[in-house]
């Protein structure tokens, strides 16, 4: 069996590499994984996003847990870092998400946390799937009293919100915000969070039937909240992904806030504050040039991960640093949850503006990013660029033409057979030539290139 959890669980379109039989066998894994550990039967808090497929695989994981006296206590749809919130506080033994985050449809995912509210790491996903591998004797299946419970939890919603509210410095009465939610689980959480701080929220995409979660909208398509933002004389917009573990924003211009600057932003005024442990912020290889030169203008430390929203949180943890994030919008705010949140995130950011008495436009000038080009190149071997001396050596010739104005990061996909090529520099004109140059020696030595 080839391994099934990825780099964010497990994911597959529904019915087809995600079955209901596959997850009630991994409902079955994971309980008596967990039971083993433990010693005791094991308690799952399991949410889910707006897809259709979510309440199928829900009762299929639930059902699996219970035929081996595990209990599933069903909290309906609920953002992601809710269900890490809430496993923690209330002292589950883990919480499950079925979500495929930003992903279409047709897809759909399961991801796991620890009783402490944090993503499993890779060696206890190898355990849990060691047990995948074999059928469930009947020794181990309880009968009669034994057999496990499933318990609905619709209240639990109610308490995350409030947890969110509660961590705002300040309310936000006056900011006139849009709110798109990509139809997903934080369709109805993002519009009242802010309400309750006394914004006023126009929702938009907040109409979940199914099949439209991430369809043109949402983090990873601002386009229409940018228009909208615009047309409706707005502050600012919001726009959360399928499972609302990231956020980014737009400001009255329609122009997009990106990780970076959300992270700049909240690091400058956690260290005003005093609240900047170390007045260190983590971020990834991709973050822009100037996300890390404005930060040591304002006295932050800026530390680099590979990407991946967990190995942020790892070097967080590791050191004891409290912000955190990608330029996707993965933001982690570690006194306050502990993984990415884009309902939280939100929250933050708008305190920020609404304390500057500025623009956002205004506000998120104060990090100025230098042009960033990024080329993917498919290849038949993805890894064979780092000792081929060509490669090597049209990378060498681009580095030493940009100096300290700039930056080249090549790195194998972690899910594709590409080669991602990124340039940094202040001339744009300079890094499109010299990606290019890269792009084709790749291409001439690996494969081919694709858009």
């Amino acid at each position: 069996m080839a391994r099934l959890f990825g780099t964010d669980g497990i994911r597959g379109i529904v019915n087809d590499s995600l079955t209901p039989e596959l997850t009630f066998r991994l409902g079955q894994a994971a309980a008596l994984y967990f039971a083993a550990r433990s010693g005791t039967p094991a308690k799952f808090l399991i949410g889910r996003d707006t897809r259709i497929s979510g309440s199928m695989l829900t009762a299929s994981l639930a059902a699996g847990i219970c035929s081996v006296g595990g209990e599933a206590h069903l909290a309906g749809v609920m953002p992601t870092p809710a269900v890490a919130f809430l496993t923690k506080r209330h002292g589950y033994t883990a919480g499950v998400v079925i979500s495929a985050s930003h992903n279409p449809y047709p897809d759909n995912g399961i991801k796991f946390f620890d009783g402490d509210g944090f993503k499993l790491p890779d060696e206890t996903e190898d355990e849990i799937e060691e047990y995948l591998r074999y059928e469930v004797p009947d020794t181990v299946r309880p009968t009669g009293a034994g057999i496990g419970r499933v318990y609905a939890q619709p209240a639990m919603l109610e308490e995350y919100m409030e947890h969110i509210v509660q961590t705002a410095p300040n309310r936000l009465d006056g900011l006139r915000i849009v709110t798109d939610t990509a139809n997903g689980a934080a369709s109805q959480v993002t519009p009242e969070v802010l309400r309750r701080l006394g914004a006023e929220v126009i929702p938009m995409a907040n109409l979940p039937d199914g099949v439209n979660i991430n369809d043109g909208c949402g983090s990873t398509h601002p386009e229409a909240l940018a228009a909208r933002v615009v047309a409706e004389g707005a502050h600012a917009g919001i726009a959360n992904d399928g499972d609302a573990d990231r956020c980014l924003l737009v400001d009255e211009t329609g122009a997009v806030v990106d990780g970076d600057r959300i992270l700049y932003l909240c690091a400058r005024e956690l260290k005003t504050e005093g609240k900047l442990a170390k007045d260190t912020v983590v971020a990834t290889v991709m973050s822009n040039i100037g996300f890390g030169k404005s930060l040591a203008e304002a006295g932050i430390t800026p530390v680099y991960t590979a990407v991946g929203d967990r190995y942020v949180l790892q070097r967080m943890r590791a050191e004891g640093y409290v912000l955190g994030g990608e330029q996707s919008g993965h933001v982690i705010f570690l006194d306050y949850n502990t993984t990415g949140d884009g309902v939280l995130t939100a929250v933050q950011v708008l305190s920020v503006l609404q304390r500057a008495g500025v623009s956002m436009s205004e506000l998120a000038s104060a990090m100025p990013t230098y042009p960033q080009l990024l080329r993917n190149v498919s290849v038949y071997d993805k890894q064979a660029w780092a000792e081929n001396p060509f490669i090597l050596a049209a990378i060498s010739a681009g580095e030493e033409e940009l100096g300290d104005d700039g930056r080249i990061l090549v790195r194998a996909s972690g899910t594709e057979s590409l080669i991602r090529v990124m340039a940094e520099g202040a001339d744009e004109a300079q890094i499109e030539r010299i990606v290019a140059d890269i792009v084709q020696v790749i291409e001439r030595e690996l494969g081919r290139p694709t858009e």
